[in-house]
């Protein structure tokens, strides 16, 4: 009994070692600092550096090993190896010093110290070779607590295996006893691979003048990035006494984005981004110091004493893992030109109290920095000493509240999307429009179908294309229009396409289309005549790697220019290509009975590229939702849906800042759900906005694209035309034009009812809002009489009563009263082909009729329905040159390679 008793106590402590090194990092950091040993007056002594808690966490405490400093604005080094050889992660640190003795402590990471002693002065140097910051502790500063899921990437090949500590001491009065100092950082490591990696951003200027008594000087800074997207959280500004403000900016396409701005005589820290801000390959990014003169009496130059300048403008970001970058630089202005549009609020001081000075200027100026290359050493010190300070949100998940932030942000954005009623591209004489796209200058561009439609003549049974005899259509199929006014600009694309269909700009402005006839993907330069690559076999539709099915959208990663085709009407896949054609990969299945599941398609009909999160959302038209994939690997992540989308919804356009726009499909008889667009926050999927045309009702929204500022295209292949919508935002008054009616809309009336959700308690229901829009105002206010506003409200109610007593009759007609709901073909016009779909109660899937027959094979093409499903025709429009739909359903297709 004893030896059973004994076994069991042994199988119980080896259970709780094995789950105490399951256990999440910061709650067994914590558990450690809470019972960390009291150091004593000669600091490390015979104390444990290396401590570690469960299998794959440890902690290692770097001290000073009980120095005492002779002189104020002394810079003492030392170092510590890696205790480990295999790669770790550095995700918390915790500080060990008083502000009565130290001003900063910087930790940096390389693989060979400038010295082996115990430790040194700094002016020896800190690294012999590339060094990185790791942390950064200054006066009054917070500890820094990085976010969940976020860390430093030390050891293995590629990170530091030595860490250098250095400490500034400003005042030495404090050690006049002649006491030991030992401060320092405990950190805290783990083998767990974090999918985010941390990193540095240094803006600094190195060659501004700053003329004796001149009252305003601007120091600039910009550089064009060229990585893979990183997220800004966090910043810093550095000057010495004559900077007054100091600002950062995104620009991308002209637009400059925030993302911070600070008095550099204010407490030196890191401040939190605001709003997230993310880079993309491509962007611009800028900043502006501006000093002034007055009071010197001799140029002022950039360096590293208390009597130079600095112009310091720090970002905190982080990347994902497989792309991470430690530390970046940038010191020159790549486009001084640009500038000229900064905006306002970077030349404005911010105003600071004398006695904020007075305790600044102690010794926060760097004094040690001799060099350009130093310089940039120390600044990267400096700088990571206030993400310390920034990530305030402690060992929460750091990467939820910048969800939950971004949510906030754009649901508290008054703004809603209206159209814009002058826009002239309502009249442009267009064919069939399929696609749209913006190309790098924002310039609007559509792919349209000239004097060619999609009938239910087009295919036969096995997809092959029936009008080959017709040629390529003699028209310009592609078209570049200006996005104010319409105004054409350029136009290609004459005798190369039979059927348009998808279509997007990459970042060098090259257009990439699909064509469904052809059954093939075409990269072509702006201004080439001839196409640059084609991906798939002329007229001939396939399932293998060299073949696509009536390929329906492409989409090209501006980091990597990888290539993703929604392949299609036939297929249900996404296939994966390299930027010269190869095939790499697909994912996706056809959808099954029942309620389709994660990576299964119904027609993937749209993609929007999220680069800046590296994943690829697809509109599942066919099931009515929006499913996103990890670029890299085709993992599923999220699906978007909506019981406003109703069954189809065709098309999706991402905007950077976490906007996506969807269009949907027209509703089938007796369903509710109308044709609209939609606006959604992209972190938590959410409606925040409808829009619908004044003009002109949508009759079948075939694509979407949007751009940063808002702006929203949208192309219609039935009406063959193009719509502009517009953010209006919550103006003192704006006149609204609908049905020949102008009503004035005020700030705060109570009258007007807007199609927008402005916060969580309204109904998220957009079917609720869009009959809302601009309905009544007070008559006290305008005038309008009792009796008009009675008339008003009746003429809707009437006109509905009309059309659902019209509804009853068509059902009974076209359906002939079966109460299965079953439907049966309008032989006059083949529209009701495209609705025999089963998804749902009340309709039948024919592949899945025919699936359950014997001798039937799903391999291959057996997809009866395509873009047949989106009528090309009104209701009661008896006319089939217009229609775009599948061929008939003749013989089940044989297999097919």
């Amino acid at each position: 009994m004893a030896g059973f008793v004994s076994n069991l106590l042994i199988l119980l402590l080896l259970f709780q070692n094995i789950c105490l090194g399951f256990r999440r990092p910061l709650s067994v950091f914590k558990s450690y600092k809470d019972t960390s040993i009291s150091l004593s007056s000669e600091c490390l002594g015979s104390n444990q550096r290396v401590i570690s808690f469960g299998l794959s966490d440890f902690a290692l405490d770097i001290r000073m090993p009980a120095v005492t400093p002779k002189q104020s604005d002394t810079y003492l080094c030392m170092s510590v190896r890696l205790p480990v050889d295999d790669e770790a992660y550095v995700v918390d640190f915790k500080p060990h010093a008083s502000m009565d003795t130290v001003h900063h402590m910087l930790l940096f990471g390389c693989n060979e110290p400038s010295s082996t002693e115990n430790y040194w002065d700094c002016d020896e140097g800190t690294c012999k070779d590339k060094s990185n910051i790791l942390y950064a502790w200054a006066r009054n500063a917070p500890p820094t607590r990085l976010p969940k899921g976020v860390g430093f990437r030390v050891g293995g090949e590629t990170g530091s295996r030595y860490f250098v500590l250095q400490v500034h001491y400003g005042d030495v009065s404090a050690f006049r006893d002649k006491h030991k100092d030992c401060s320092g950082v405990t950190l805290h490591l783990t083998h767990q691979k974090q999918p985010l990696i941390a990193g540095m951003y240094l803006m600094m200027s190195v060659n501004t003048v700053i003329p004796p008594g001149k009252k305003v000087v601007d120091a600039d800074i910009a550089c064009h990035y060229k990585r893979s997207p990183m997220h800004l959280f966090a910043y810093r500004v550095h000057t010495h006494r004559l900077g007054k403000v100091v600002s950062g900016y995104r620009v991308r396409n002209g637009q400059w984005t925030l993302i911070g701005r600070q008095s550099p005589q204010l407490p030196q820290a890191f401040y939190p981004v605001k709003y997230p801000v993310d880079i993309s390959y491509d962007d611009i990014l800028a900043a502006r110091c501006v000093f002034s003169g007055e009071g010197r009496t001799t140029e002022t130059h950039i360096g590293g004493t208390a009597n130079d300048e600095m112009c310091n403008f720090y970002i905190m970001y982080y990347m994902e893992a497989k792309h991470a970058v430690s530390y970046m630089t940038c010191t020159q202005n790549t486009n001084p030109e640009m500038f000229r549009n900064i905006p306002q609020e970077a030349n404005i001081p911010i105003p600071v109290k004398s006695d904020v000075l007075k305790t600044m200027h102690g010794h926060h100026e760097e004094a040690k920095d001799s060099d350009t290359s130093s310089l940039l050493q120390q600044n990267k010190k400096e700088e990571e000493k206030i993400l310390d300070q920034e990530t305030k949100d402690s060992d929460a998940s750091y990467l939820l509240q910048q969800a939950k932030k971004e949510e906030a942000e754009i649901l508290d954005q008054d703004f809603h999307i209206e159209e814009a009623v002058e826009w002239p591209g309502l009249d442009l004489k267009l064919g069939q429009v399929s696609g749209l796209a913006l190309d790098p200058e924002n310039n609007l561009v559509v792919f349209h179908r000239g004097d060619r439609v999609w009938d239910e003549n087009s295919f036969d049974s096995k997809f092959v294309y029936q009008q080959r005899g017709l040629g390529p259509i003699e028209q310009n199929t592609i078209i570049v229009l200006n996005p104010s006014n319409a105004e054409l600009l350029h136009s290609t694309g004459k005798s190369l396409f039979y059927l348009p269909h998808g279509l997007s700009v990459d970042k060098n402005g090259n257009y990439w289309v699909t064509d469904v006839a052809l059954h093939q993907v075409f990269k072509l330069g702006a201004n080439d005549k001839e196409p640059l690559l084609i991906l798939g076999v002329p007229l001939q539709p396939g399932s293998d790697k060299n073949h696509f099915c009536q390929p329906t959208d492409v989409a090209v990663d501006p980091i990597t220019g990888s290539i993703y085709v929604s392949d299609g009407y036939c297929n249900s896949r996404i296939i994966q290509f390299s930027p010269n054609g190869l095939y790499v990969m697909q994912w996706g299945e056809e959808t099954s009975m029942g309620r389709p599941r994660p990576g299964q398609f119904c027609i993937p009909h749209s993609l929007a590229l999220i680069p800046d999160l590296g994943q690829l959302c697809v509109a599942d038209r066919e099931n009515g939702r929006i499913q996103c994939f990890r670029l890299e690997t085709g993992e599923f992540t999220r699906e978007i849906k909506h019981k406003a989308f109703g069954r189809e919804l065709f098309a999706v356009s991402y905007v950077p800042g976490g906007l996506l726009f969807a269009v949907n499909g027209m509703p089938y008889p007796g369903e509710v759900e109308s044709v609209q667009g939609f606006v959604m926050n992209f972190s938590t999927g959410e409606i925040i906005d409808n829009f619908i045309p004044l003009r002109k009702s949508f009759e079948m929204p075939h694509d979407i694209v949007a751009s940063e500022d808002r702006t929203v295209f949208v192309g219609d292949v039935h009406a063959k035309a193009v719509w502009k919508f517009v953010s209006v935002g919550n103006m003192e008054h704006r006149s609204v034009k609908k049905a020949g009616i102008e009503v004035q809309e005020t700030k705060e009336s109570e009258t007007i009812v807007e199609a927008r959700l402005k916060n969580n308690q309204e109904s998220r229901d957009p079917l609720k809002n869009v009959d809302k829009q601009h309905l009544v105002q007070q008559a006290s206010s305008t005038g309008v009489s009792f009796v008009l506003i009675t008339t008003l409200l009746i003429i809707p109610v009437v006109v509905l009563l009309v059309i659902l007593v019209f509804i009853r009759w068509r059902k009974t007609t076209v359906y002939g009263g079966n109460s299965d709901g079953e439907r049966k073909l309008d032989s006059s016009s083949g529209r009701i082909l495209g609705r025999l779909r089963g998804k749902g109660s009340g309709g039948i899937n024919l592949g899945n009729f025919f699936a359950s027959h014997k001798g039937y094979s799903r391999k291959g093409f057996d997809r009866l329905s395509t873009e047949g499903s989106d009528q090309e025709k009104d209701e009661d429009d008896g006319t089939d040159s217009e229609e775009e739909c599948s061929a008939s359903p003749l013989p089940p297709a044989p297999s097919s390679s």
